[in-house]
């Protein structure tokens, strides 16, 4: 089986390539990325592609069974504009391509940010809609995507097309690209020790679900190598996070703070330019509802090894380490000394070392 992956240098693909490394059936592995890694990696022919501009995939992906599209932009933030050539338009061409390129399978990095609100007293399973959170760019371009694949598959049904919507992704590889993505380079590493976090907010709604890395990957690695199964998978370890469990995990204590001081405090923050994720991150953590990963543990026989809170205690770990891995997205040296150039892109204004 030969795969293609787009965006193989990431945090899930870097995880993804672990997984299909060691996998029999996988016998030839095509890494797709905008920055080619230094390093070499069993089974994996590298290629250098752009999925942001108008350039055409379908030979890249020649003889691949299966296209796995991971790319993602969460920066520049402030370049709403930048995003959706990457994220809806590089999307469309990546799945155009496939189709050309006569892959048989689809799998697309979808997410629980592609669901409408949604309840936090209750988990819903895949049927619940995808149409966003309204106020997250982010949320509105994943949903984009799931229309697309919708459109995709009415029109080409002999295609196979798998949705993974995973919850919060943490590993202690993607420490330091987390770190520039959503904290910005203000944030001292050794403020992420779980000792040095005193209290946590307790939002009605702020209710988060997370898993690891590793364990996504076994998920894609199912979809691909060994289940056919078509469809979206709800992908989320326990337990599920909400304040309670964040100060017990964190030996922290739950402070109540509203929905509405959380939300001002990051855009004030986030138009101030001291940290890079704008108000709509808060939007979407307060909005989507708690999945059910039913079908995933029955018709996958997936179950995450890692549970969400040693998951998130890894990933903090890794913060407080300045830990990252070998990959330029995940290289913990990418902002340069001081962080220099992570100020020079003026905090989520331009691309830079995202």
């Amino acid at each position: 089986m030969k795969v293609a992956i787009v965006g193989a240098t990431g945090n899930v693909g870097s995880a993804l390539l672990r997984a299909l490394g060691r996998d029999e059936r996988v016998r030839e592995i095509v890494g797709i990325a905008r920055r080619r890694p230094d390093a070499a990696v069993e089974k994996v022919t590298w290629a250098t592609a752009d999925i942001g501009r108008d350039v055409d995939l379908a030979p890249i992906f020649a003889g691949a069974d299966v296209v796995v599209h991971l790319a993602w932009l969460i920066q520049p933030g402030r370049r709403p504009d930048v995003l959706e050539a990457v994220n809806v338009e590089g999307s469309r061409r990546v799945f155009d391509a496939a189709v050309r390129a006569g892959a048989g399978t689809i799998v697309f990095a979808s997410s629980i940010g592609a669901y409408s609100e949604g309840p936090k007293d209750r988990r819903v399973d895949e049927s619940w809609p995808t149409d966003g959170i309204p106020t997250s760019t982010y949320s509105r371009h994943k949903s984009a995507c799931e229309r697309m694949l919708d459109e995709l598959e009415a029109r080409h049904p002999h295609v196979r097309v798998v949705r993974l919507r995973p919850g919060l992704i943490f590993q202690r590889g993607a420490a330091s690209e987390i770190r520039r993505y959503f904290l910005g380079p203000l944030m001292p590493n050794a403020l992420a020790r779980r000792a040095l976090v005193p209290i946590v907010p307790r939002t009605e709604r702020l209710v988060v679900q997370a898993v690891h890395a590793d364990d996504v990957a076994e998920a894609y690695r199912r979809v691909i190598a060994e289940r056919d199964v078509r469809g979206a998978f709800n992908i989320a370890a326990d337990p599920v996070l909400d304040a309670d469990e964040l100060a017990r995990i964190l030996g922290a204590r739950p402070v109540p703070v509203p929905a509405t001081v959380l939300r001002t405090a990051a855009d004030l923050t986030w138009r101030a330019r001291l940290q890079p994720t704008d108000p709509g991150w808060v939007d979407l953590g307060l909005g989507v509802p708690i999945m059910d990963t039913t079908r995933a543990r029955t018709e996958l026989g997936w179950t995450p090894v890692h549970s969400a809170g040693d998951a998130l205690l890894e990933l903090l770990d890794g913060m407080g380490r300045g830990a990252g891995g070998t990959t330029p997205p995940l290289d913990p040296n990418a902002g340069g000394r001081f962080r220099r150039r992570e100020f020079e892109t003026a905090i989520g204004s331009r691309t830079g070392v995202g």
